[in-house]
């Protein structure tokens, strides 16, 4: 059945488990307010479990929406560079994902093939659509997005997404890094903070709710002390690492005295495992943790706002604890002392906050990079979340001064 109002389609990653994609979503809604949105992935799903939406797939949205005027906004998160593929992965079980990585892995033809199959879309980056996929389309914006590993992508790749770029009435990235890849070819971005900037800002009364119950509320009655929210995805799960790891956890908590409480920031698969945390406490005796169990964003982020300090790979874990004025680290795969601005986190984190580039480190510095980084007072944390909100909020009126009137 084809809409009959003219649809503001939000766009992105709301289609399978992971904190930032659900957050950001969340976000553009309350910001686009009272507009009515509708949520739209690469496939037909259900996230409200986890606090999240019901999501159309974009494919079949296109089809219903026939020729009337459609309002296209692509929400955040890494996607210039998130291939078909990958995206495909993400969306399956642990088990059926298993089974596609086995046997396409070695198949780039045949993955993309089984890619366009499972998602119905001819292309190589998943949540960069063309504008002609909507005949009416009206508008499409960019909102918040990040593409650091850009120049890394094949030529076809990166064609295919500077085209549809080029056809948007509003681009806003996020990092200094993405906004470079792209000058080269040409697009020259509005550039400003991650719209999760404004977590603390738009929804402290859900978080502050989330907080009173749950899994949160039982958190602070075991840690009386404070804890570490700590998360890191599977590529830091090989022994060697969750040894290292493991003794710099207890290094910090002997000097301050707090939990640390292990939480996934994604459920998906390529994300984070409730299992390598638990190979941790095994390779760490003694340290005084629990593993947070709650996929839903705002359990997550009520977890982020009572910590004593955020540690962990999740670039918007890092965003929400700074949101509401904690000290963080973000591990990476890379040298102290580089600010790692190769990867997402380092290059947010160089753009917004340079003076903070040493809190960009590998597992071996992370007691160290802590310890400094917890030196820095509340005041000048609440500032800094102070200014990030006041410079996406600005990017925000600009998005809605371009939009169409809604009829």
């Amino acid at each position: 059945m084809a809409y009959e109002y003219r649809p503001l389609i939000l766009f992105g990653a709301f289609d399978r488990h992971n904190f930032g994609d659900i957050l950001l979503g969340e976000v553009a809604r309350a910001v686009l307010a009272p507009c009515p949105v509708v949520f739209a992935g690469l496939a037909e799903r259900d996230l409200s479990v986890h606090g999240g939406r019901k999501v159309r797939a974009i494919s079949a949205l296109a089809r219903e929406a026939g020729c009337y005027p459609a309002t296209i906004i692509h929400v955040g998160g890494e996607i210039l560079t998130c291939s078909l593929y990958e995206a495909a992965v993400m969306l399956q079980s642990d088990a059926a994902a298993a089974a596609a990585i086995a046997r396409f892995d070695t198949d780039p033809l045949a993955a993309q093939r089984w890619a366009m199959a499972e998602t119905g879309l001819a292309q190589p980056i998943a949540y960069v659509v063309p504008r002609e996929l909507f005949a009416g389309a009206c508008f499409v914006g960019f909102l918040g997005v990040g593409g650091v590993e850009f120049g890394a992508l094949p030529e076809a790749a990166q064609a295919s997404v500077i085209a549809r770029l080029r056809q948007a009435d509003f681009v806003w990235v996020r990092d200094r890094q993405t906004c470079s890849h792209l000058a080269c070819h040409g697009v020259l971005p509005r550039l400003a903070p991650d719209p999760a900037e404004l977590t603390a800002i738009l929804f402290r009364a859900v978080i502050r709710a989330h907080a009173r119950a749950g899994e949160p509320a039982n958190v602070r009655q075991r840690f009386g002390d404070g804890y570490l929210a700590v998360q890191f995805n599977a590529d830091f799960g090989d022994d060697a690492t969750l040894r290292i790891l493991g003794a710099q956890l207890r290094r910090l908590q002997a000097k301050l005295g707090c939990g640390v409480v292990l939480f996934r920031a994604g459920g998906a698969p390529w994300h984070d495992r409730s299992d390598v945390y638990r190979r941790l406490l095994n390779v760490a005796p003694g340290l005084a943790a629990s593993v947070f169990e709650s996929l839903h964003v705002w359990d997550i982020a009520a977890l982020l706002s009572r910590c004593a300090g955020f540690i962990g790979s999740s670039l918007h874990g890092r965003i929400v604890a700074e949101a509401f004025a904690r000290p963080a680290v973000s591990l990476v795969r890379a040298g102290k002392g580089s600010g790692a601005v190769g990867t997402k986190v380092g290059a947010y984190v160089h753009t917004w906050n340079p003076e903070a580039a040493e809190s960009v480190v590998s597992p071996e510095w992370l007691a160290a990079a802590y310890m400094d980084r917890a030196k820095v007072g509340g005041r000048r944390l609440r500032l800094a979340a102070h200014e990030g909100a006041g410079r996406v909020a600005q990017a925000i009126a600009a998005v809605k001064a371009c939009l169409p009137a809604r009829p």
